[in-house]
């Protein structure tokens, strides 16, 4: 009887070891961004070339911002996790048009931008926690007599190809009766030059980046951001759509990050301070709502935020 019962053990230990180690195999294979990241010993970081401060070059390929900084740190974490001595990471500049479908085939791991988390986009790719909550507002020259959304009737208005800025004028029911031209730039940048050149009267796109380019304007004070937010949403860095297991990865390094008090720093750093290359403040307090989104981490879309 003491035979038979040391052999069950026995058997009991060996078939739940197979268990944990089946397990283990099936917690990797549901991961391809993981298991990529430990076969290359890379991973590759969409970011974006103009998106200042959340994201943009600084100059001979390299790339820095608010978004970006805290990617580099997503990543150090998850290299720490798996065991991993180094982690290359390799930039792949996106655009606002190219920028899901790079993340849907892989071509990117994680998305670093200025990406509206919204249900539209949520059938192709994860969002992870929110840890910025955007205004979209309104950019005109200093001297423009544009004050408010109604203000935009019979004029030019740019914005970037790829974003969502000008449905939300469309949808907003104070421009249900305002007929305007709209123009586009291949990216913010491009954007910014139709107002800065004349050939736009007024450019719509989230505040920071709004701000950001006016810093970086040849003469700031020529510009003023008007009107209210057009709209409240969350921007928020995109990973693959059918790998469950990076996001939760993803979303536990920024719990970390939060909760070691990081995120007022960081703030502070990239939108409060100067910044490379050309040393400019892009002078963007902390509102409200991204303050809440730290103190209440979440994925939830724009859909459920209201604007006020």
């Amino acid at each position: 009887m003491k035979k038979i019962s040391i052999r069950k053990n026995i058997n009991f230990a060996f078939l739940f070891g197979l268990v944990l180690a089946a397990g283990s195999l099936s917690s990797m294979a549901a991961s391809p961004t993981l298991d990529k990241m430990k076969s290359t010993g890379a991973v590759t970081m969409g970011v974006r070339e103009s998106s200042i401060p959340m994201s943009y070059t600084t100059g001979d390929s390299r790339f820095d911002g608010y978004h970006v900084e805290i990617c580099r740190m997503i990543l150090g974490d998850i290299k720490d996790k798996l065991g991993m001595s180094t982690l290359r990471i390799n930039y792949q500049p996106v655009t606002s048009q190219n920028r899901v479908p790079l993340v849907q085939n892989g071509t990117v791991d994680i998305e670093c931008g200025t990406t509206t988390n919204n249900t539209a986009r949520g059938k192709d790719v994860s969002f992870a926690y929110t840890l910025y909550v955007e205004e979209v507002r309104i950019a005109v020259k200093s001297n423009s007599n544009i004050k408010t959304i109604e203000d935009l009737n019979g004029k030019r208005v740019a914005s970037t190809t790829g974003t969502t800025s000008v449905q939300l004028i469309r949808k907003n029911q104070k421009a249900k009766d305002i007929k305007f031209e709209e123009v586009y730039g291949k990216d913010h940048a491009d954007s910014f030059l139709l107002l800065e050149s004349g050939r736009a009267d007024a450019f719509v796109m989230d505040g920071s980046i709004l701000a950001g380019n006016i810093a970086n304007a040849k003469n700031p004070k020529d510009f003023k951001i008007v009107g209210e937010p057009l709209s409240i949403e969350p921007i928020a860095i995109m990973v693959s759509k059918n790998d469950p297991e990076f996001k939760a990865a993803v979303d536990d390094a920024i719990t970390k990050i939060v909760k070691n008090g990081n995120m007022p720093k960081l703030w502070n750093k990239w939108f409060l301070s100067p910044i490379p290359p050309k040393n400019i403040v892009v002078g963007l307090e902390l509102s409200p709502a991204t303050k809440n989104a730290w103190a209440h981490l979440n994925d939830k879309p724009a859909e459920d935020y209201v604007a006020k």
